[in-house]
Formats: C-alpha cells, structure tokens, sequence
C-alpha cells in the first residue's frame, strides 16, 4: 500500500475512532416551524409509506413520513411470535432453505417494484444477508409470499436491486466462494478456486412469481451495492465491487492496497440474448423457492437442483469494468440514467462517470487493461468529472428530481447535496451520527419526489432516552424541497436499519385487502361455519377443526387427548370484517401464538407433556367480551380410556 493511501486510510480511521467526535450544534439544524412540518393531525394519514429494512433482526418495517410512526412489524427470514409466522404450519415452509428450517436472517435492503422506472409498489422485495435469499412482499396485503434461495453465493449483501420494469431482481454475492463439485480447498487458494456469481431473477409481471433465470460468473471479488440503469441506460446493470486484490485475509489492510477498484457493468439485454441462443451452461445446484397461496392460506417449499450460467471470459460483450477510486459501497444511477456515481468509502472525491461515453469506451475499445479477458475501460475516458472535496467517506447517492444529488458520509457524520452536471456541491447538513443509507421518496426511480430525505444513522449516542449498553438507531427526517436541507424529526427505528424505500401512500392505501371472503377459503382445514366445528383423531393425532368469532372458539371444551399426542388445532377466524384478527395460545405450547385474519384459516401444533387441564385464549382483543374468548382441553395419561369428547358451546 503506498504512502497516499496509508495516510488516507489512518486519516478516515482516525476521524471515526475519534472519543465523542460528532456534529457540533446539534440542535443549529432545527428550525422553529418543524414540529408543524411533520405534525399528522389525530385521525389523518402520513403522505408516504417508507419501507425500512430490520437488518439483523430479519424484517421489515414500514413507517409513515412524515410522521416517523412505525405501522406494522412484517415478518420476513424470522419467525415473528406476534403473528405466529414460522411457527404455524402453514407459514414453516417459507423458511425452508436447502439447509432446512431457518428462523433467523439479516435483512439489509429493501426495493419496491417499478414500471417503467417510477414506483408501482405492488411488491417490495428484502434479501437475507446470511443465509442467500431473496423474499417477495405483497403491497396489497403486507405479507411476505414468496422466498427463493440463491446457490452459488455467500454473503447476499449486495441486493435485491431491481431493473427498470421489474424484469429481474439482481443480486451479487458479497463472499466469493468455491463453488461446483469440489467446494472442500484450501482457503489460500482463493485466488485460483473461489468465484462470485450475480444472479437475475425474472418476475412475472402479472403476478409477480419469481424464478432464478441465470447467473453470470464473475471473478473472485466482493461486491456490494448496485443499481440497474434506467431510461437510456435501461438494459445495463452497474455493481460496485471491492477487494479486487483478491484478498482473503485481514482485509482491513489487504483490500485496501489498490488506489481503484471497479464497477462492473452488465449488458443484461446481451445476456438474454445468449440464454436464448442456448449458449449458458445448467450447473447442477440445490436451493429452495417458498412460495405462499393466498387461496390456501399456506406455503409450499420445492427444492430445486440446477441453475443455467453464463461465463463472460467466453461470452463476450456482456461484462466491462470501470475503475472506481477504492473501496466503493455504493454505485448509483441518476433518473436520466446518463450518470453512474460511484461512492469509494477511503476517496476523498466522488467520480460520476457519463453512459454515453462509457458507450463510446466500448465502441472505440478504449481499454486500460482486463480482467481475464473482460476490458477495463479508460477512467478518464468514461468520466463526467469528479466531486471535490466532499466529506469523507462517501456511501450511497439519492436523487430529488431536480439535478441535484444527495450523498451519505459515514465518517464526516454528514449528507452533502451536489449538482449533477456542475458537481458543484450545494448544501451540506450535519447528521446523528455516522450515517449509513439516505432514502428519498422515489429517490433510486426516474421520478423522485424531491419533499423528505431520510438518514439512517448507526450511532444514536444522546439522541434519545439511554436504554443501557445498545441503543436505539436512529432515523432523521430532514426537508428537501428548498435550496437549503432542514433538519425536521429524529425518530427510533426496529432493528438496525440500513435502507429503505418510499413511495407515496396514494399508490397502494385504497387496494388494500382488508378481509379474506370465506367463501374463497380453499385451506383443507377451513370451516365455513360454527356447525362444521369437531376434533378427530387419527391415530396419535387429533385435529381440532375450530372456529373463531366474536366473542368464542368452538369447540371450546375438549376431552380424550392423552400425554404424548400431537394436536393441530386448524382455526378458522370467520370474521368478515376489517381489522377484526383473533389470536389462539394454549398454556404450554413451545411455539407461539396463531394471529388469524378475518376469513383465513391457521394452524398450530401442541404435543403435551403432562396431564392437566390447559386453558386456551383469543391473544388479540376483539371485543368487549374478550376475556370471555377461551376454553378448556383435557389431557390424560397415554393410554387411558377417556373417550375423545368436545363441546360446541350449547348455553346451559
């Protein structure tokens, strides 16, 4: 590493280790009229809903703006106890993965489905760092109803990033990894055995299916944030990549010795062309695609065993690099989608590179190099111009609208806004502290909403009342419809966030499904009434096909289940009516509640350990006679002779 990025590198770590290094005049950003810019009078709605990623706890949460109140907690890769999601039977199979029942992930970020590059919000799609994969949300009903594992990845960081139509969500691997028949190598090897893969999966623009179309190899480095081009750079794809030394170890110093790394830039229309000319290569593979039936009112999970490849080093034109000054985080496309700014977070500058001259580049075979035969294209030949100065470390970019960019920076604790064409930088505002994303409304489309951007903040410090060794993160809402940015809100988030999307609330807030017609229920255990109530017994099994409604289950008093046995209890909430959930728990279940929505049937299953009288409630208060919402099951020692009885709730 040279004496420059030495410098550079200890400079930034300094800044960021720094005791109680933070903005001064926290409370300079704030105006006196910004209570009433964020102000959403009793029994009015906020203008946004913004969906935020959980990060380590795996969910998704959605917030309104501007009001910074958190609607609901939407359960994803982690089995959520207030709803009963991954521990019903029929929500279990959304978390198989080819490594069986997974009830845990970390959700980084979060993309809502677009056409033509404007916001649709039919589905907002999160990815699981951990264990790869990508999970589809139904906008209309917010729940998550289907999840596709990625083979041939590690580390499922850099994604989901969705293209223009929502024709493919794209993801990179962050760890490359040894991949195909022989995976057992030695670690420092890396260099000659361990690969990355970006793989696109198609959506189905009707009804959103998704399905792992094809991957494309790539060399063995990690790669992080990324955006598709759009509007005349529809058809490309740009990922920032890092560790391009190819290091394996201690990467704090070995990936950082290069003063460049690349965007690596895919011409995904060529790519089509080859899987259609039948040029890819099937590698066989094993991942799970969870998909729920909204008719059934539960998922299945098929294992599947092959994933077709394309290999840029033969297929040529489908893959070009572009240096990038080191260690970039983020890569991101103006709404023209003339620029691709890239964000190095050890570069004292921010590069914007122009599409048409990238093009150019490649038409002139203007080259600096390659990459096994992939062409790095000439910096300064695809270079609009450079960001002086702009703070340090430089994550990720949004857009108003309006020629204007907005830059995160992690160290310098700021956002700094800028002109696209002059890179004149406009505005700089301090944040609390060490932001990580910004998200602007609209703000990664070809039409942003230029009113509110939001920093997500990794450091909280003496924002908010002290809740002992881990604090709450933090999110700032801050005016951006002016020449100046203005601090407006702090507010808590779930989790840890790292980014999010926004999209105004008209678009989804009058299509939602606001009860399941329990006509249509096609569950095999849905009861289309209190008379089809009953509890069978199949063996060692019992069933018990209950109903819910204001304000009793039926059966409500059942007798004959002995120690050992294994009860499913398949509760129908026969509510037609919005908002009217019931819940079921039974006292010494080692899973969690069912949360049922009006029309929907659900299932839990309760093997008891012992002989006793166990109670059973309604969790969710529907009435005012919700306390009276409950009943009785009796379990016998095994193999006694009480006969299998229930009670459907005749008045005495």
């Amino acid at each position: 590493m040279n004496k420059h990025t030495w410098l550079l590198a200890a400079g930034l770590i300094a800044v960021a280790l720094a005791p109680g290094c933070k903005p001064k005049g926290a409370q300079s950003a704030i105006t006196g009229d910004a209570a009433s810019k964020v102000y959403v009078a009793p029994g009015e709605h906020d203008e946004f809903y913004n969906i935020v990623s959980g990060g380590f706890n795996g969910q998704m949460s959605v917030v309104g703006l501007p009001s910074g109140r958190v609607l609901k907690i939407l359960p994803v890769f982690s089995v959520h106890p207030e709803n009963g999601w991954g521990y019903s039977e029929e929500s279990k199979p959304m978390l198989n993965t080819s490594h069986g029942f997974i009830p845990w992930d970390d959700l980084h970020h979060i993309a809502i489905s677009t056409t033509n590059a404007e916001h649709d919000a039919r589905w907002a799609f999160g990815n699981a760092n951990n264990t790869p994969r990508i999970a589809r949300v139904d906008l209309n009903t917010f729940k998550t109803v289907e999840i596709i594992e990625i083979p041939n990845s590690a580390g499922n960081h850099s994604s989901p990033f969705i293209t223009q139509n929502t024709e493919y969500v794209v993801a990179g691997t962050r760890f490359s990894v040894p991949v195909g028949d022989n995976q057992d190598v030695s670690i420092d090897s890396y260099k000659e055995n361990f690969k990355g893969h970006i793989s696109f999966i198609s959506v189905d623009p009707e009804h959103g299916d998704m399905d792992l179309a094809f991957q494309i190899e790539a060399p063995p480095f990690n790669f992080d944030l990324a955006r598709a081009g759009k509007n005349k750079s529809h058809g490309w794809f740009f990922l920032s990549t890092y560790n391009t030394e190819m290091a394996h170890t201690l990467l704090e110093v070995n990936a950082s010795q290069k003063d460049k790394d690349f965007i690596m830039a895919i011409n995904w229309k060529k790519a089509e062309e080859y899987v259609k000319a039948g040029e890819g290569t099937k590698k066989k593979v094993q991942y799970a695609h969870n998909k729920w039936d909204e008719a059934t009112h539960s998922a299945t999970s098929v294992i599947r065993d092959e994933v077709l490849t394309l290999d840029p080093t033969i297929l040529k034109d489908i893959v070009y690099f572009i240096p990038c000054p080191k260690s970039p985080h983020g890569t991101d496309t103006d709404p023209t989608g003339e620029y691709i700014i890239g964000s190095g977070k050890l570069a004292a500058i921010i590069p914007v590179f122009s599409f048409t001259k990238m093009l150019a580049a490649i038409e002139n075979e203007d080259f600096e190099g390659d990459i096994n035969g992939m062409p790095v294209l000439n910096y300064e030949s695809v270079l609009h111009g450079e960001v002086e100065k702009p703070g340090l470390g430089p994550l990720h970019t949004e857009f108003d609208g309006k020629g204007n960019a907005y830059t995160s920076m992690f160290v310098s604790s700021e956002i700094v806004k800028w002109n696209i064409e002059t890179l004149e930088v406009l505005d700089r505002v301090p944040t609390y502290y060490s932001v990580g994303h910004l998200s602007i409304p609209g703000g990664p489309t070809g039409k942003p909403h230029g009113k509110y951007m939001v920093a997500y903040n990794k450091i909280t410090k003496d924002r908010y009342l002290p809740t002992g060794p881990e604090l709450a993160h933090s999110a700032q809402l801050y005016d951006i419809s002016g020449d100046k940015m203005q601090l407006l809100l702090d507010f808590p988030t779930i989790g840890e966030p790292h980014y999010a999307e926004a999209f105004p609330a008209s678009l989804i807030k009058d299509r939602q499904v606001k009860f399941y017609p329990i006509e249509e229920n096609g569950s095999p255990y849905a009861l289309k009434g209190i008379n089809d109530a009953r509890v069978e017994r199949k063996g060692n099994e019992v069933h018990v096909y209950m109903t819910s409604i204001r304000s009793n289950f039926r059966p409500d008093n059942i007798e004959g289940v002995f120690v050992g046995d294994e009860v499913y209890f398949h509760v129908t909430n026969l509510e037609q009516d919005w908002d009217v959930p019931h819940g079921f728990a039974i006292k010494g279940a080692n899973t969690a509640e069912l949360l049922i929505m009006p029309g929907e049937t659900a299932t839990l299953k309760w093997v008891p350990d012992r002989v006793g009288v166990f109670p059973f409630y309604c969790t969710d208060f529907c009435s005012a006679l919700h306390q009276e919402m409950q009943g009785y099951l009796r379990v016998s020692p095994k193999g006694s002779n009480v006969p299998l009885s229930f009670s459907t709730g005749e008045a005495e």
